[in-house]
């Protein structure tokens, strides 16, 4: 009999947006790799009613949950609930643990942790006035705290202001649209990247990194991967927003740098499994942590799969580390358990 594997994803309404449908096609594409290694898969919904779904994970009783949860009830701010219930439910599954997944997705309190553990991150102002120490940008971003997949991220996301309570004003008056908190980051001018990390049988694995370029953007438009880059397949940005993996020999100290922030950050978070990180470059070659991505896009036209392309790693194959992976760190901590016991 073949072991279960479930795909636990995010509930996905009738009327539901790109990237929330995207979640569907993620579980598609896991559902196929999995039956490759020989697991029977079954995609479940992770649904407001959590007693309902608690009922389901303990009928089934899978080998593992490949979670992929991104929201419930529409929302990004719950997505710790997923490896929370979980947890509760001493059921093994892939990719971070609640801390991890909750301080991370929580985009300014991961600015504070990565601020604290000396890496560097954009200026940041928080709803609550909470500004970052050295705060001296003369423009922002106006971001989502906990929303993902570039959520209200666009060209009107951009102001130019220095005087911090207009700046509290409008985060004021954006935050319904951007899943009901905000924040204003400071705006770097520069290059971004995109850096995807996986766990195999040695540690942590640093894929090759991956440089976003903003193919024929005239020189007064915004170059950052915004929603429509990432979802709107009729727009300029999603058809010029281009991602290359190959780089001139005076930018290996910067990939390096890049490497070794990110395998930082892995320990930091103490991220498993697999994770992507994003980065902006200044014009002087520092690199600024934007977020750490606890749960990347599985999708296989998306990043985390170009890179795994780009590591002569199969989709099948990487899903098998992420489930093994799951796998082990479940059977340690039974292990000390009885240890300790």
């Amino acid at each position: 009999m073949k072991k279960k594997i479930v795909i636990l994803h995010s509930d996905i309404s009738a009327d539901a947006t790109e990237d929330e449908l995207d979640c569907l096609q993620q579980a598609d594409s896991i559902a196929e790799a999995l039956r490759l290694l020989n697991y029977e898969p079954v995609l479940l919904p992770f649904e407001l009613n959590l007693t309902h779904t608690i009922s389901m994970l303990q009928s089934l009783q899978p080998l593992v949950v490949f979670n992929i949860v991104e929201t419930l009830d529409s929302k990004g701010s719950l997505i710790y609930f997923a490896p929370a219930i979980l947890d509760a439910l001493h059921i093994p599954y892939t990719g971070c643990d609640t801390k991890a997944v909750f301080q991370t997705s929580n985009k300014p309190l991961a600015k504070k942790i990565m601020r604290y553990a000396g890496i560097s991150t954009p200026d940041w102002i928080e709803p609550d006035g909470f500004a970052s120490q050295n705060n001296k940008a003369k423009t922002y971003l106006i971001k989502s705290s906990w929303e993902h997949a570039s959520i209200g991220l666009d060209e009107n996301s951009l102001i130019n202001n220095t005087n911090k309570e207009d700046i509290l004003k409008e985060l004021d008056s954006r935050k319904e649209k951007l899943g009901g908190s905000c924040y204003a980051e400071a705006y770097i001018d520069g290059r971004e990247f995109n850096v995807a990390l996986i766990s195999d049988k040695q540690g942590v694995k640093v894929l090759p990194i991956a440089e976003m370029l903003f193919k024929d953007y005239a020189p007064d438009k915004l170059q950052i991967v915004d929603y429509k880059a990432k979802w709107d397949v009729d727009s300029f940005e999603y058809h010029n927003t281009i991602r290359k993996f190959d780089f001139p020999s005076e930018d290996s100290p910067l990939i390096l740098s890049l490497r070794e922030i990110s395998l930082q950050c892995w320990n930091i978070f103490s991220l498993r499994g697999y994770a992507r990180i994003d980065f902006r470059v200044d014009n002087k070659g520092q690199p600024w942590i934007l977020e750490i991505n606890t749960n990347p896009c599985l999708s296989p036209d998306a990043g985390f799969a170009a890179a795994l392309e780009q590591a002569q790693i199969k989709y099948h194959e990487a899903i098998g580390l992420i489930i093994n992976n799951a796998k082990n760190k479940f059977c340690r901590i039974v292990n000390h358990f009885y240890e300790d016991f």
